[in-house]
């Protein structure tokens, strides 16, 4: 059906032209001269590219701590019609199925991608292309987004929620690696304790992770995985098991978006479709459905990725 056609190769070596039905696209890795142009592109779509735009915004296009390389898709004028990024995990955001199409084929050239995640539509067709050649799945979790804006509900206060600090490390990592490994079936602290700690120290060091802390106990956390003018992606939302029931998450939660409403114009998040106590919670919070996205967790291929960098 598609077919790279190795004679148009083009230099440097991590281009590749991309022959797709009557046109042509061309695959680079992008440099820090396109971040204007990149950001632009997302923004066209905040809360489905607020991954990506956030971590651009926080570290550049090119940064060891995406763990992997963004991508650019160009057609024959010189339009981009998408943006990738490929490493660790996979984030797509494309106008054309030929931009998917040339994606996937950069994508089976990383062998150690441990997740691939987007909108439904999107991934069943990029995995359409991807699936001969690239890595074997392991495990496929169906999730909902969903957006809040203004106005939120009014709850009363919790004086005790506040920003982390690297005291609360040893708190918040089992927690997260816990969530972690009932998402995806894999132990952070087991394959990559080192790694995953200082990723957790850093989004403290960053100001990105909320928690209540309670007598030396952690009662609520929630992290700031990505932020724009735009809007801010929510992930790792957690409340203590002694504590549910209590309406402490509603009235953390409810806190935190009114903070983060003062900053950008909408707050989203993904929870598994399974969730019904958490999808509960969200919509009691004032959140909406805004679509149904896939997180597609691949086997680990013994052969090392061909990408040049390093996110988590």
């Amino acid at each position: 059906m598609y077919q790279q056609n190795a004679l148009a190769q083009i230099t440097p070596e991590n281009c590749y032209w991309m022959p797709v039905w009557e046109n042509e696209v061309v695959t680079f890795a992008l440099s820090n001269k396109d971040e204007a142009e990149v950001l632009e592109f997302l923004a066209e779509r905040p809360i489905h590219t607020v991954a990506m735009a956030g971590f651009i915004r926080d570290n550049g296009l090119v940064s060891e701590f995406h763990r992997g390389t963004f991508y650019g898709c160009r057609d024959a004028s010189g339009k981009l019609e998408g943006v990738a990024l490929i490493g660790h995990s996979i984030l797509l955001e494309t106008r054309t199925s030929r931009a998917l199409m040339a994606f996937a084929q950069v994508a089976k050239n990383c062998t150690t991608t441990h997740l691939i995640m987007g909108e439904e539509h999107r991934i069943a067709e990029f995995l359409n292309y991807y699936s001969d050649g690239g890595q074997e799945l392991r495990l496929a979790c169906t999730e909902v987004l969903f957006e809040l804006t203004w106005p939120i509900q009014v709850l009363k206060e919790v004086t005790k929620l506040r920003l982390g600090t690297i005291d609360d490390l040893d708190l918040i990592v089992p927690v997260h690696a816990q969530m972690s490994f009932e998402e995806s079936g894999v132990n952070p602290l087991v394959k990559d304790p080192d790694g995953f700690r200082k990723r957790c120290a850093r989004r403290l060091e960053q100001n990105r992770t909320y928690v209540w802390v309670e007598d030396g106990k952690l009662i609520f956390k929630a992290d700031i995985i990505s932020e724009t003018p735009d809007a801010a992606y929510l992930e790792g939302i957690w409340v203590n098991p002694d504590y549910s029931g209590q309406g402490y998450a509603l009235r953390c939660l409810s806190q935190l978006s009114k903070t983060l409403l003062q900053r950008s114009r909408s707050i989203c998040l993904l929870t598994n479709v399974k969730n019904s106590s958490a999808q509960k919670l969200y919509k009691r919070a004032g959140f909406k459905v805004r679509g149904i996205y896939d997180s597609i967790f691949l086997k680990p291929s013994p052969a090392p990725c061909l990408e040049s960098s390093l996110i988590n």
